[in-house]
């Protein structure tokens, strides 16, 4: 599969914190924030946004490493926004820079790695 993709191509994902993407709700913590598995899935969510258009019919993304920090707390109702930039691309391999905010500033960052996939091999492989 030849992957030709730009260096800077980006995206952002939204959501407001709820009951559901608690801490307490997802199992990660006890308390009313959100929670962490919420942030990087919504920033997995951003990154695989950024590429999506740009890819050969028939292909995907699918995550393979995340290094996050999550640096502060959001309470409910706080409106969060995550953002991916693909930095490298080395054959297959997505490298994006990852970060998270709210209204009051950045609440996580890190490093994301996808791999670019044929979707119809990729799900022989896990045997769909």
């Amino acid at each position: 599969m030849d992957i030709i993709l730009e260096k800077g191509l980006s995206a952002q994902s939204r959501t407001t914190v709820t009951a559901a993407n608690t801490a307490a709700t997802m199992g990660s913590g006890d308390l009313g924030v959100f929670a962490t598995p919420s942030m990087v899935a919504l920033m997995e969510h951003a990154a695989m946004t950024a590429v999506a258009a740009a890819l050969p019919e028939g292909s995907s993304t699918v995550g393979a490493e995340m290094n996050v920090t999550h640096i502060k707390p959001s309470g409910l109702g706080a409106e969060i926004v995550a953002t991916a930039v693909l930095t490298g691309v080395e054959g297959r391999k997505l490298t994006f820079n990852v970060g998270a905010r709210d209204a009051e500033g950045m609440i996580g960052e890190g490093i994301h790695i996808r791999y670019a996939v044929d979707r119809r091999r990729f799900m022989e492989k896990v045997g769909k």
